[in-house]
């Protein structure tokens, strides 16, 4: 049996593997303490690393004790309250005996805090979107402009040292060896063959010159064999490598979001938490994920980042404009055929009379053919208006690609999060 032992140094004396064993033990601990802290933490905040706490009784380790029975004699020092003969009471509670944990103040007992430790960044995030990712996620045909994945092409004399094939350039090079030396072998061993039979003859019909010659020839030929290098660079053998156009998995995810009049700060706070979530789950899990971030009131725009999540601009509210320019930004730069295309949307589902029929009208027709998942969020604790309800015709014909779902307040934004994009048993590759 082969073993085989990490030793690689860890930074300030700590075991790395220790640590990986007991973040898997105890994972859903962790992953709960996870959780609470995402839905208390401000936006600024959202990507640092985290202290979380687990109670002290569930990293508790097994133990072997003594059993009840049996007569034992104790001598305890320093005892004040007990006489021989008295039978001492077992301790009532759990955890560290009497005042460990209770609510009331006591004068005695001792007890233990939670055990508490820190999460570094990559932990963190990687306990938040443990089990996500982005449904429905398609490789596409090959394109003229596509990902190129260089793949072994055999084998060539000429190439860099760091290619090198040892096993074949050995394996040439024993195949030279044996046939040049071949030919110096026979002759090698017909002039042995010669001087033992020159060396057999009566001494007086041997012939002192000719053993003299088979000699020189042996010396020589031997010499010829010992000249053949062991490898030479004929022998070398490089591995090639080739450019291969690959199926496409690369995606856009458009961010949409409401900030007309009627979204409030606190609404604002909880769109932004939301698509912030997203995108630190896109960059940790995917490189080849596009973000386009489109801001609208009666009017929609494509922003960068920093506007999206920080601009303090405002309006009226019609969000067809939003939709509108989606689908002349996928026509434009993300054609269907090449690309995963993707949508989240945040709203209060306020939105002008008239316009949500426009709306659903543009996701049915336009929009969700070319969309592989469009996950709409609205953010409001009131009864849903007519955006709600035209977009619940669109789920009803789309129910496998479009998902829509309530956020009443902060709290919601994890659990909703992890619910639009948990991992599908039935992912197409």
């Amino acid at each position: 049996m082969t073993y085989f032992i990490d030793r690689r140094p860890n930074a300030k004396h700590k075991s790395a593997v220790n640590r990986q064993r007991f973040l898997e033990r105890y994972r859903k601990h962790i992953k709960r303490s996870v959780e609470e802290a995402v839905n208390r933490r401000s936006i600024t905040d959202m990507e640092r690393g985290e202290k979380v706490s687990i109670p002290t009784k569930d990293i508790s380790e097994p133990v072997f004790q003594h059993g009840p029975g049996g007569a034992r004699q104790i001598v305890s020092p320093g005892n004040k309250e007990f006489l021989e003969g008295d039978k001492i009471r077992r301790p009532s509670g759990q955890g560290g005996g009497d005042g460990a944990g209770e609510g009331g103040a006591s004068n005695k007992g001792e007890g233990d805090d939670e055990f508490a430790f820190t999460l570094s960044r990559e932990e963190f995030l990687e306990f938040v979107f443990d089990g996500l990712e982005l449904p429905h996620l398609q490789r596409k045909p090959l394109k003229s402009l596509e990902e190129i994945k260089m793949v072994r092409a055999g084998l060539a004399r000429d190439g860099v040292p760091s290619r090198i094939s040892i096993t074949r350039s050995m394996r040439e090079a024993y195949a030279r060896r044996i046939a040049m030396r071949a030919p110096i072998k026979r002759a090698l061993k017909e002039a042995q063959e010669a001087l033992a039979a020159e060396e057999r003859k009566d001494p007086v019909l041997r012939n002192p010159a000719r053993i003299v010659e088979l000699k020189a020839e042996i010396e020589r030929l031997e010499k010829r064999i010992e000249a053949v290098p062991f490898i030479d660079t004929y022998d070398l053998r490089y591995h090639q490598l080739a450019a291969q156009p690959q199926p496409s998995s690369q995606a856009v995810m458009f961010c949409v979001m409401d900030v007309s009049g009627s979204m409030t700060q606190n609404h604002k706070d909880i769109a932004k938490r939301f698509f912030l979530l997203l995108y630190l789950f896109l960059e940790k899990h995917y490189e080849k994920v596009e973000l386009v971030f489109v801001r609208h009131h009666t009017a929609a725009r494509e922003v960068n980042e920093e506007e999206f999540f920080y601009s303090r601009e405002t309006g009226g509210t019609i969000v067809s404009s939003a939709l509108n320019l989606v689908n002349n930004i996928i026509d434009k730069r993300y054609p269907a055929g090449q690309w995963n295309l993707y949508v989240a949307q945040a709203s209060d589902g306020d939105n002008w009379d008239d316009d949500s029929n426009i709306c659903r009208d543009l996701l049915v027709k336009k929009l969700m053919p070319q969309l592989q998942y469009y996950a709409y969020v609205e953010i409001t604790p009131h009864e849903h208006q007519s955006l709600w309800h035209e977009y619940e015709t669109v789920a009803e014909q789309f129910s496998e690609r479009f998902a829509m779902r309530q956020i009443v307040d902060a709290g919601d934004i994890y659990p909703v999060f992890r619910e639009l994009f948990k991992r599908r048993l039935s992912q197409e590759q």
